[in-house]
């Protein structure tokens, strides 16, 4: 019995060693499970926030892209980085924007263009966007330079993001 006891406490430190060193494995499992989740949030969130960004950018190279010889087309290409009132919006105004491009044979060319993200929360996003647009025509045709600002609201549908809402900044 004396023989059982001894072996029983000479077992009992690498028992305890055995514990210790399986709860640390287990502690550190779980911190790095943690850690990873963080940054592949992280790197989530930027990736959407750059999507989200260039949408808004094309969109906004789109609607400063004009040209009154390929107008509908140029309209079509609007139309497609668009959703819910932007598009209704733009649709409606389609016929004035052709009408009003073919008579001046106005033709928009975006010369520069800047955003940033003022807001993202899952499938919604706030940019703001400056579009500086040379616009020639038949009553300007060395040109006019035109500053846009817009704030446009996007929408993250089946997997892409498309500007919901425009608003133009004073």
């Amino acid at each position: 019995m004396a023989r059982n006891l001894g072996a029983a406490l000479s077992r009992r430190p690498g028992r305890v060693l055995a514990a210790s060193l399986l709860a640390a494995v287990v502690a550190l499992t779980v911190v790095a499970g943690l850690l990873g989740t963080q940054v592949w949030r992280a790197r989530d969130r930027a990736a959407d926030r750059e999507a989200a960004l260039q949408a808004a950018r094309q969109t906004a190279v789109n609607m400063g892209s004009l040209d009154y010889r390929n107008i509908q087309k140029n309209i079509d290409q609007v139309l497609t980085g668009l959703t819910g009132e932007a598009k209704n919006q733009w649709g409606t105004q389609s016929r004035t924007v052709i009408a009003a491009a073919t008579q001046a044979q106005a033709r928009w060319t975006v010369q520069s263009v800047k955003g940033g993200v003022v807001s993202l929360d899952g499938d919604s996003a706030e940019v703001a966007v400056a579009v500086t647009v040379l616009i020639v025509s038949k009553q300007a045709p060395n040109g006019t330079t035109v500053n846009n600002r817009w704030v446009l609201e996007l929408t993250r549908t089946d997997g892409r993001w498309l500007v919901s809402k425009t608003g133009l900044v004073p």
